[in-house]
Formats: structure tokens, sequence, C-alpha cells
């Protein structure tokens, strides 16, 4: 069996390969009668796509979405969801399978080369089939259709950190974080960055980033207790993401260092009942949401793909040297802070639909 669905109400399920003809996702659960085409959809997935600036992979995709079921256009001409499923597909258009010929009998260390084989005792070698980043594009794309969901809720994320060098919380500029290509709040961590991230691609390596998540106007009451708390969702949600190794809800590790009263997120009476004094929970209490934004950070590691030599073995288990030709992202947390804020999304909108089904 293969898991391949994400989500209890509003759910999405993803398909294909780095290197196939295509991939594809379908959403299910979306209500029906939200204005749904293509445009609302695309901003996204140009966020996300290859080959924008030389920070990133250089693979050409356009990442062109196509919506092929799930809606229909009304009298008045505005396509809206039906409540069917939404299927929704991207051509791959910019493969290079020849770039992977030297690793198809060899593992590289980090990667789900070895985890893959071991597992289903094949693996498909060209760019890492189902493991590679190229499979996020549809989480995007799936992504805007949740939005859509939850029209009251702001979604924003950005990089806070890269290979170490993180931002400055007290430079932390909103409106910066679209004007740099590190997503990046930080004008003087992204001038900073620059020459780190140029660095590594230009010796070959590959840095990790921490990707924070910020979601404002969740009303409090969404999620349930134990088994289906909205921040324990989050966590599986983004844990999910490729080369992801971390998440933190709220203040994370850092709440283990804080005394109880420090901890406590005091509340005193407020114009819409309750004021918090501050947000150490990252907007989640009990599994269930507060009000409060809900905040969470997500480490990517360094991407495995270099072209560094690395002692590795061969699948017949003889000792090899591996190093990865092609074009791979040397910081691949920078393409996945959309992605971040893709599942932020997809989470929300299930858990505004599973509190509907349970409390009306």
């Amino acid at each position: 069996m293969s898991w391949n669905t994400f989500g209890r109400v509003f759910r999405f399920t993803t398909w294909g390969e780095s290197h196939g003809p295509s991939i594809g996702a379908v959403v299910d659960g979306c209500p029906p009668g939200i204005s749904l085409t293509e445009a609302d959809i695309q901003p996204f997935l140009d966020a996300r796509k290859p080959g924008q600036n030389k920070f990133t992979t250089q693979r050409k995709e356009p990442d062109a979405v196509r919506i092929l079921s799930g809606v229909f256009e009304s009298q008045d001409g505005a396509r809206r969801t039906t409540g069917t499923p939404i299927s929704l597909l991207i051509e791959n258009t910019d493969q290079r399978s020849k770039d992977y010929s030297e690793i198809a009998n060899t593992y590289r260390p980090g990667h789900a080369d070895y985890a893959y084989d071991a597992k289903y005792g094949f693996r498909d070698y060209r760019g890492g089939g189902r493991s590679s980043a190229r499979e996020t594009a549809m989480r995007v794309a799936a992504g805007a259709v949740a939005r859509l969901v939850i029209p009251e809720v702001r979604i924003t994320a950005y990089v806070s950190e890269i290979g170490g060098d993180a931002i400055d919380p007290a430079r932390f500029d909103r409106d910066e974080i679209g004007r740099n290509p590190f997503w990046c709040p930080d004008p003087d961590a992204a001038r900073r960055w620059e020459a780190l991230v140029d660095e590594a691609r230009k010796a070959g390596s590959s840095l990790g980033a921490v990707v924070e998540c910020v979601a404002e106007g969740v009303p409090a009451g969404w999620g349930a207790p134990l088994y289906a708390k909205l921040d324990a969702d989050l966590a599986a949600g983004m844990m999910s993401i490729n080369a992801v190794k971390g998440v933190e809800i709220g203040d994370g590790f850092g709440a283990a260092r804080l005394s109880g009263e420090e901890n406590a997120d005091a509340m005193t009476p407020g114009a819409d009942g309750v004021e918090f004094a501050a947000n150490h929970a990252g907007g989640i209490a009990g599994g269930i949401s507060t009000g409060q934004p809900v905040t969470c950070r997500v480490a990517f590691k360094p991407t495995s793909s270099i072209l560094t030599p690395v002692d590795s073995i061969t699948r017949g288990g003889e000792a090899a040297q591996v190093r990865t030709k092609g074009r791979h992202d040397p910081c691949v947390g920078i393409r996945g802070t959309p992605v971040v804020e893709a599942m932020m999304a997809l989470v929300l909108a299930d858990h505004k639909l599973l509190h509907r089904a349970q409390c009306g």
C-alpha cells in the first residue's frame, strides 16, 4: 500500500514523478460554489517554480496548471466548484534524465535513494522520482484551492535562517519578503545570503534553511483533542515535505527552556472576550486553535544532490564515491517557502471543514 493522500475532510492526492511526462493532484472535499480558475492557482506556482534566479535550480519549468474536473461554468460565465473531485495537471517540459545516469547504481547519502530501494526493491533514480521536490508543485496547486476555503485567514511564510545565519527580528519588514529571492524579511540578511548561497553553489555544495510561517485570522475552536489535534496535523503536513527534518509549533523546543510562568500566555478580558499577553503556544492549545496567530518553524536539510564527492555504496554493496550532476537547489528551503504556506492552508482548510462537520 502506498500513501499519497493527506487530509480528513479536505483531502488531496498527488501523483507523478520528477522525470515523468506530467505531475498532478486530485483535491476532494472542496465545498461547491467557490469561484475557481487557473488564474487563482498560477501565482502561487509561479512563486515556487524553478529557474527564477541563480539561487535555485536552473531547471526551466513553466508549471502551467490545468483544471481538468470539478468546476462548472455557469450562465454568468463564472467557473465554480461543483463539490466533486478537482483534478489538476502540470506537464513536465525540461527533464534531463541523462544527468542521473551516474547515480543509477550508487546511492546519494542523505537522500531517499537507499531507503526507497530498501522498501520497494526498486527506485526511480531520474531526479528521485516521488522523493523529488518536483512533487511539491502539486501541493502548492492544491494549497491555492485550500486558500479559497479559508478567505478569512492570511498566511505568510518567510526564510528566517540559511546555513546558520539568522535574521535579526528587530529588522523584520513584512513588505521586504517579496522584494528579494530568499523570501527574507530582513534586508541585511538577504544581502548576506546572496554571497553565502552563491559560494555554496559555486563550491558544488548546499545549505540548510529554516522557514517560519504565520497564519492570521484563524478563529478559536479549529482542531480537536488528542488524535485530531491541529498542531499534530500541522506537524505531519510540514514533515511530509521533502527535505524537512524538524517542525516547531510556537516556541517549540524553546518552551522547554522556560519556566511555567514565563511560558504561560497570560489572558485578560478584551473586546473580543480575551486578550493574550503572549503567544508561546503558537495559537494552539490542547490541539485546538485559540484565536491567536498560528505559527510554526520548519527546518530544511541541505540538498543531498551535490557536486562534492561523498563516500557511499553501490546497489551491490561495494564502496564508491558519488557526485550528482544536473541542476539542483543550493538551498532547497528557499523554494520550500511557498510549499510551507500551501501545507498551512491545506491543514487549516481541512480543520475548518472538520470543525463545521463537528459543531455546525
